[in-house]
């Protein structure tokens, strides 16, 4: 689809469709097991997805081929950068096979300044190759760049993300921070201002705080694209388990309340991107469908529905109206809200 018609939107998605709490939680309905059949079920109840698998390994061509040919026309994912590119360690056996043949390294985990410039660019050159069949299907929203918590502000920082942005081009670069010094009373000015600049989308983030990485909710349009992240706030945030760390489900109230701020801040971009992270069991997919149906309830005077998106049959599946499956009355109502364009560049919610 071309960009002009992906335009003053909201979409709302959670990050990942596979992960293997989803897979036992009952989400997916009796006969909904192979891949494709997954990816159409999830892709006919939203229209926005975040790719999380590709932080720990990069994807093979064909598997992007496949997502891209089992989704809607207006379907959009976001990929989550490999992270060996956002300066996390990365497990040397992630590598892509020949290059890690050619480092020849016999430590278990690897950082980018390990590799060495050749290996590094041919990392680069393969993950962002293997991204343009989404890319040119108009399937690919943004790549998000989620840098560790060492990741601190300044100058080589900056210009390390500047080289993410060229680096993906002609795709795009969402930023999201994991050190709490870019958002600091000091800093939060210069960070912001930086990214506007160059017109690079800063990730509001919903996280627990307290925390070394922890970023204030502040919602921030840098760019004509917005994402907001919503982690959870789990009292276990520290855990090496997964699904402890994500292990909360936002309450009516809390996203009722973020509903109001979701369509605040769409009126200072042209597209929202909403993702739920609390992946544990179902708990991102039913926040998701319920946010969506408060986005659609509660901007119904401010927002036009954009047509219908076309869905892709599942042979054999009814539609339902079980909540846990995120499917409305109305099929429209979790594709996409259109908004007016506003001024103010930052709000800050009440933690």
């Amino acid at each position: 689809m071309p960009d002009d018609d992906r335009r003053n939107r909201i979409l709302v998605g959670t990050a990942s469709w596979t992960d293997k709490s989803l897979l036992s939680s009952g989400w997916y309905p009796e006969g909904v097991s192979s891949p494709a059949e997954r990816l159409a079920f999830y892709a006919a109840r939203f229209p926005l997805v975040e790719v999380d698998a590709t932080y720990y390994h990069p994807p093979a061509v064909r598997t992007v081929e496949a997502w891209r040919d089992r989704t809607p026309p207006d379907f959009t994912f976001n990929i989550k950068a490999f992270s060996l590119l956002t300066q996390h360690p990365t497990r040397t056996q992630n590598l892509y096979k020949d290059l890690r043949e050619k480092l020849g390294s016999s430590r278990p985990t690897v950082y980018l300044r390990d590799v060495g410039q050749e290996i590094a660019d041919q990392v680069w050159e393969r993950f962002a190759a293997t991204l343009l069949p989404l890319q040119e299907a108009g399937k690919l929203g943004a790549v998000l760049f989620q840098f560790p918590p060492w990741f601190t502000p300044g100058k080589d920082s900056r210009e390390y993300i500047l080289d993410c942005v060229r680096r993906c081009r002609p795709m795009r670069v969402c930023v999201e921070f994991r050190n709490s010094g870019w958002m600091t009373e000091r800093n939060r000015d210069e960070t912001l201002g930086f990214l506007a600049s160059h017109g690079i989308p800063y990730v509001s983030v919903d996280m627990p705080q307290g925390h070394y990485s922890s970023i204030p909710p502040v919602m921030a349009t840098t760019a004509d694209l917005a994402v907001v992240r919503f982690h959870g706030h789990s009292d276990k945030w520290t855990s090496k388990n997964i699904e402890e760390r994500f292990a909360y489900l936002y309450s009516e109230e809390e996203l009722r309340k973020w509903a109001v701020e979701i369509g605040d801040l769409a009126t200072r971009a042209r597209t929202v991107h909403v993702l739920m992270n609390n992946c544990c069991a179902d708990n991102s997919q039913r926040n998701a469908a319920r946010l969506t149906t408060l986005l659609a309830e509660l901007h119904a005077p401010v927002f036009q529905r954009q047509p219908e998106s076309r869905q892709l049959p599942l042979p054999g599946l009814a539609p339902t109206s079980d909540p846990r499956f995120g499917r409305f009355a109305d099929p429209g109502d979790h594709r996409s809200l259109t908004s007016k364009r506003g001024e103010p560049p930052l709000r800050r919610l009440t933690p």
